[in-house]
């Protein structure tokens, strides 16, 4: 499985971004401790995991202790051992698909909201306060035609780190 892990970390001189190696990690401490690692300082850090543009897994760590993880697909887990290590505790599903669909009518409905197929886990409401909520998550990894970096590059974009994460994939 290709792989590529950008770490984001929003410090006090704004964002930075670097790429991680995941594939030595033997567990999520290990992975915990590489984004602390990243930009110690960080009072925010988000790891976005893409794997063979099929998955993706977002963690975020607030002020280097509370981690919350989300995964576009359950899958992941059972087919990669990094998604194993990423997404291998979380228990609940990030939200019913029923409830995804069951949106307001300002709602964007003239898009497709989800992958019927995709089993997203974990917290998806990870970046709300970023600007990106758990529907607008979900709809983005549920896009058809919508690949793993699509997803990376736009919420990187929305929170005012877009031109580090393309930097890093340009390098």
């Amino acid at each position: 499985m290709s792989t590529f892990a950008a770490a984001v970390a929003r410090g006090k001189n704004g964002w930075t971004a670097s790429e991680l190696d995941l594939s030595g990690l033997a567990d999520i401490d290990e992975v915990v401790d590489a984004m602390r690692d990243a930009e110690p300082d960080a009072e925010l850090a988000l790891l976005f995991v893409e794997s063979d543009d099929q998955y993706l897994a977002i963690l975020r760590l607030d002020e280097g202790e509370d981690l919350r993880v989300f995964g576009s697909d359950s899958a992941f887990a059972e087919e990669s051992r990094i998604g194993s290590v990423l997404l291998g505790e979380i228990e609940a599903p990030a939200l019913e698909l029923d409830d995804l669909t069951a949106g307001t009518e300002d709602d964007e409905t003239d898009r497709p909201v989800a992958d019927p197929d995709a089993d997203p886990v974990g917290d998806a409401e990870l970046l709300t306060d970023l600007g990106i909520t758990a529907h607008r998550l979900l709809s983005l990894c549920g896009r058809e035609g919508m690949l793993p970096s699509d997803v990376t590059a736009e919420i990187c974009q929305q929170i005012g780190a877009g031109d580090e994460v393309e930097e890093l994939r340009e390098a």
